[in-house]
Formats: C-alpha cells, structure tokens, sequence
C-alpha cells in the first residue's frame, strides 16, 4: 500500500485536487502531515514521506496538519486495495458509534481474533484499533473546528464514552487538547454549549470531477413522498436533498446541500441528540452519494467503449447513487419489477404512509420514516396497490430478513444474489438492481434491465432492443465496475432523446 513517491511528487507539487485524500504527504523537519492539496509552502522532496492513509501517517508519529485539515479530506480509495474480509471489518467499524473489541469485531467477520489482527497487520500495517482511534480523532477535529457542539458531546459523538479517554487519543494524535483546538477557533470559548434545538452542520468532501445535477435528478425522479424531498433547483444553492431517518433510536431529518467551489457537500441535520449519530449518519451518506469513488479510474477504464465514451465526456464524473438503507430499497426494488420508476415510488409512498411512524418536522411540517422490518413483520400488503403475488413476495422477503437469511452484510456479488433469487418471486434484475443501488456494489449489472437493452440497441441507429445475453458479454470489458457502466448507458437515453428534440 506504499505510494508510488514519483506521482505523489507531482500531485503535491501541482495542488491536485484528484489526488486528495489519495494519500498524505508527511514532513519529517516539521512532525506535520498533510493532504497533497494543503496551500502551504511545499517542503523539499528530500523531507518528506507518503503515506497512503491519514491513519498510517498518525500511527508513525506525525500530527495533522492544521491548515489542510486531513480531517476534510476525502475517503482513500486505498482501503479498496485490501482484502475483502478487511473491507467488512471496516465497515463494521464505521458503521457504529462505540467501538467494538477485536474479539467482538472477529465474531462478527466468522474469523479468530488472531487472525483478524494479521489481516490488518498485512495489509494496513496498522491494528484495528489505531485505525479506529486516529478516525475518530480526525472526526472530532471537524466538530470541533465546524460545529458549537460541546467537547463533551463530540466525545460521545466520535464513540468514546470517557471524556478522559478522549481527551489522551486526541492529544496524542493532535498534540494538543480538544479544549486547546477549541479556543483556537475564531469567537468560540472553551466551554461553549451547542443548544440542543439548533441543527448540527458538517461537511462532506469529494474528488471531483462529480456530477451533482444528474445524482440529485436521480434520486428526485424516485423521492419517496414524506420520506424524502429533492428540490432540483437552478443554481447549487437551491438544490437540496432531505429526508427522514432513525439511527440507533434517534430520528430526525438531514438536509444536503451541493458547495461546488469547495468540493463538498454541506449536511444539516436536525433532531433531539443528533450529535449521538453523526459518525454513523456520515458514513451512510457518503455511500448513498458515492462520494469516496474513484471517478478518474472508473473513467479511464470505461471511457474505451465508444457509446459510454460519448456520455463520460459529457458526464465525466459520474456517481453511483445508493440507498440509505438497504432494507427500504431492497422492498421498493421489489415494487419496481415490471412497473415504472413512477409507480413504484406511488406504491412504496402508501406503505410508508400505511405502516411508518410520523413526527414533527424541523419547520413543523409531518414527516415519515419508512418502516422498519420489525414494522412490517406480519403486513399483508393488501391495501397499496399490488397484486396477490407481489404482496407474498414482499411477505417472504420481510421474513427473510427478520430470520436472517438475506445478509446486507454479504460482500460477495454472487453469493448476495443467490440469497435474493431463493425468494419466490425475486429474479435476476431484483437481486442485481439491489446489489447496485442498495448494496453500492460496484459490479452488479442488471442485464435484463429495458433502458439498457434499449440504450446498446440504439448504439447501431436501430429500434431493435439487444438481449440480456448481449448485454452481459458486453459488459465483460467493464468489469469490475458494470454498475456504472449500466448508469452511462441510461445517461445515453436522455443525451439521445435531447439530441432528438434539437433536430
């Protein structure tokens, strides 16, 4: 995982923001590492080191840096480079507040703790735990630095639930004391208290290039009625995503705005206590926004097909759009076999409306929460539209679920989808389309998808649509990311239906 230093001299040498959060630049003359984008005078190459992670920099001793703030940077696409059962570990770290013990942790992964800490070793170079703590520590920084939030609810916030716990990870990382961090921030004292009624606001960085305006018309052409909200709008300003959601028993609503000129995303979230969830609440938007891709690799591997070629050009930093909770997604991609993208987000609006739980929103307004599958456990389904057949596939995926059989946690593309299809009424294109969207699986490809047999039959001038067996040889070239090969080839249906209407 070491960074080839030839590339990394470049990219530093050039501020460029593609390589931000691709690895760190450390100074052995200062103690400081930073992100190759940091404004400051870049030291003599002879001074220096690179590390592919903020977290193996910290580990070797060096500080973060306080002007570039490796706190905002982007997710490192490095930890795509390390075994799959390491990628599961990870995510089971992030996923909640607290951490987990190595023996908790290995339990989870079905693996020895012995082993779990060799597999780091290998292939970090770091133990589980020094990942988690410099994480949490970099997290901290940026609530303390971007919020008003309490030292003592940051603590609890990164998932220490010692303040004198927190107080010596954080001061060995920082060198310096939460407090000390605190004071330096422009008008803010030590002990300054985050009312509880005022929203809480971090920050979401990305590599560009990113294409906002076409994920955010994604994601509003299937807004689920008080659920979500999407306003398109004209200029980035306008344009916002909301929803509703619960996390580990607070609920509340996060609203997302596009900051182009600072490569982020602006998150206000709104709720009693939402600073108990912020840890786990970014890390599920910054999958369901994609915003750790690898867009100039996807790029570059895709851009060889000439159809998807024509539309990278056009659309070059393409995202693939996730779910915010798999569950939710995975029962409204069943909703949408063999209907349209409008009717099935009518439908999914009536179960919401039918079985989820209502609360006040932050301008007084109602707002839902898409039900749970404890929810649903024991719903007919007779009341929202749908035929006998798909109210019992919804039925048996519900149980499914609830017994364990469906495993959102399952890394393995095939394996996943072998789960679904087991499901009576549950095919190819359902178990593919929630690997994609709601699994964010980079390969999944649902060949029997209509837009795209429809966009590869285009690519010769024709009306005649290509087969799913077609579609899948094709899509061999793609691998491994055919999802964002499948996103391309819709993006193709709206270029040529615009260049229609000109002619």
């Amino acid at each position: 995982m070491q960074p080839d230093p030839e590339i990394c001299h470049s990219a530093r040498m050039a501020r460029d923001k593609r390589f931000d959060g691709r690895f760190y630049t450390a100074v052995k003359t200062t103690g400081i590492f930073c992100r190759p984008v940091c404004p400051a005078r870049p030291p003599l190459e002879r001074n220096v080191e690179y590390f592919a992670t903020a977290a193996e920099a910290a580990a070797a001793g060096y500080r973060p840096c306080l002007r570039c703030r490796p706190d905002a940077a982007p997710g490192s696409p490095a930890w795509g480079l390390v075994s799959t059962t390491v990628q599961r570990a990870l995510g089971l770290m992030r996923r909640e507040r607290e951490a987990q013990s190595i023996e908790e942790l290995a339990e989870r992964l079905g693996i020895t703790s012995r082993y779990l800490r060799k597999l780091f070793a290998d292939h970090i170079g770091l133990s589980p735990l020094q990942v988690w703590q410099t994480e949490r520590a970099l997290f901290a920084f940026s609530l303390l630095r971007d919020t008003s939030l309490s030292i003592g609810d940051i603590a609890f916030a990164a998932g220490f639930n010692s303040l004198r716990r927190f107080n010596g990870v954080f001061k060995a990382i920082y060198q310096r004391t939460p407090s000390e961090v605190r004071r330096e921030r422009s008008g803010m004292a030590s002990g300054s208290v985050h009312p509880e009624a005022e929203p809480v606001r971090i920050y979401l960085s990305y590599r560009p290039p990113f294409d906002w305006p076409e994920l955010l018309g994604f994601f509003a052409a299937r807004a689920l009625p008080g659920v979500e909200r999407v306003v398109v709008g004209n200029t980035p300003e306008e344009a916002v995503y909301q929803r509703s959601f619960r996390l580990n028993g607070r609920r509340g609503v996060l609203r997302v705005a596009h900051e182009p000129e600072k490569d982020r995303l602006r998150v206000t979230v709104y709720g009693e206590g939402a600073a108990a969830v912020l840890y786990p609440l970014r890390e599920k938007l910054r999958r369901l926004f994609d915003l750790d891709a690898d867009s100039e690799q996807i790029c570059v591997h895709l851009q060889g097909d000439p159809l998807l070629g024509k539309v990278l050009l056009q659309s070059p930093g393409v995202r693939l759009p996730g779910a915010w909770d798999p569950f939710e997604y995975t029962l409204r991609a069943i909703l949408g076999q063999q209907i349209s993208v409008a009717a099935a987000t009518t439908i999914a609006g009536r179960i919401a409306n039918r079985y989820g739980e209502t609360f006040t929103g932050p301008e007084g307004e109602p707002v839902l929460l898409f039900p749970s599958a404890e929810q649903l456990s024991g719903a007919d389904f007779s009341d929202i539209g749908v035929t006998r057949t798909r109210a019992k596939t919804l039925q048996h995926f519900v149980a499914a679920t609830l017994d364990g059989e469906i495993d959102f946690d399952e890394p393995d593309l095939e394996r996943f989808c072998a789960q679904m299809t087991a499901l009576p009424g549950i095919g190819d294109w359902t178990a593919h389309y929630t690997a994609m969207r709601g699994l964010s699986m980079p390969d999944a490809f649902p060949a029997s998808d209509l837009g795209i047999l429809i966009a590869l039959g285009k690519e010769n001038d024709g009306d005649r649509k290509a087969t799913p067996k077609q579609a899948l040889a094709r899509a061999e070239s793609w691998r491994p990311w055919r999802a964002y090969a499948a996103l391309l080839l819709w993006q193709s249906l709206k270029l040529s239906s615009s260049s229609g209407d000109k002619k």
